[in-house]
């Protein structure tokens, strides 16, 4: 038997945000309970079985914390919670929302969105050396970033160092047009995507000529120690076996480096062997190493993304 409850929210804000873009947040739901949701003002019109509209007003409930601060609730945000009221997480839905890692230029938190990104986000505020694996969208470059540049404002860290093996160019970037920077941009566009949403764009060519901010190719990495500084190499599965461990040993005091990939995406060619993969296996048991494996439950990116990423596994089975 069919009945109807309404959710009353305190502001039209608070009513958007619990919406999501485009109402993909509430359309999310209604897939996920069965439920009919219709948002009408302030109002959230639930209609369904009873069990339907309790599990959609305990999901409601459970993504609180978001959006009665006014923020956009998203589709992973959605998933999380389902994932917390089935596992029976839904205590530690509260502390996922409110750990802030950081605050873009534009005032919107930067936090995990999933638990598995949780983990890895406590990886990187702790360990030394963080193998980060997973498909596109996870947020594994971004949260590395996030955390990298906060820690750097903070002054944990003297320096900051984004790189990424430049597998089209086999390492050798001087056929290409301009100078050094020019020619690796194409490469390392990514990192500085991460850095423009916590630092304004005007302020890092000041900061890269000071050798705060440092972004070249893994090529360069060659003969250095990077001590006192966060290190994130980028598109690690194209790196070759002797390429990670060059780049590994270059671990100075006070130093912490983040190594992401996604390991089936590899562009190393003749099918050689990626030194992300070697990696893996090689530190697995190594004290002071965390791994984190993102999945796409993970992906944060548009929906589609998670939708494309499975196919692909199907595809590949």
């Amino acid at each position: 038997m069919e009945s109807a409850f309404t959710f009353e929210f305190d502001s039209a804000e608070q009513a958007m945000a619990m919406a999501g873009y485009q109402e993909d947040a509430i359309k999310r739901l209604s897939q996920q309970t069965g439920a009919k949701l219709v948002m009408r003002g302030t109002t959230l019109l639930i209609s369904g079985t009873a069990s339907q509209i309790d599990r959609s007003q305990r999901l409601v409930n459970a993504l609180k914390s978001i959006w009665s601060q006014g923020q956009t609730v998203s589709i992973a945000d959605v998933m999380t919670a389902v994932h917390a009221l089935d596992t029976h997480q839904e205590d530690d839905l509260g502390q996922l929302h409110g750990d802030v890692i950081a605050r873009t230029r534009r005032g919107e938190t930067v936090r995990a969105k999933t638990f598995r990104q949780r983990k890895y986000v406590s990886a990187l505020r702790s360990r030394d050396l963080i193998f980060c694996t997973g498909p596109a969208g996870t947020g594994k470059t971004f949260l590395a970033a996030m955390v990298a540049v906060q820690a750097l404002l903070e002054q944990q860290y003297e320096r900051l160092i984004l790189t990424r093996p430049a597998v089209e160019a086999g390492e050798n970037l001087g056929f290409l047009p301009g100078d050094l920077q020019q020619k690796v941009d194409p490469y390392l566009r990514p990192l500085y995507d991460a850095l423009h949403e916590l630092i304004d764009p005007e302020r890092i060519p000041s900061l890269m000529e000071r050798g705060v901010i440092e972004v070249a190719p893994l090529a360069y990495m060659r003969g250095r120690t990077l001590s006192n500084a966060f290190v994130i190499l980028d598109e690690a599965q194209n790196t070759t076996p002797a390429q990670m461990k060059m780049v590994l040993t270059r671990l100075g005091f006070k130093s912490r480096m983040v190594v992401t990939g996604d390991i089936t995406q590899t562009d190393l060619p003749n099918m050689r062997q990626s030194g992300l993969a070697m990696a893996i296996k090689v530190l697995r048991g190594v004290d002071g190493v965390a791994f984190s494996e993102l999945t796409k439950a993970d992906v944060v990116r548009h929906p589609l993304v998670q939708r494309i990423v499975a196919a692909y596994e199907k595809h590949e089975m």
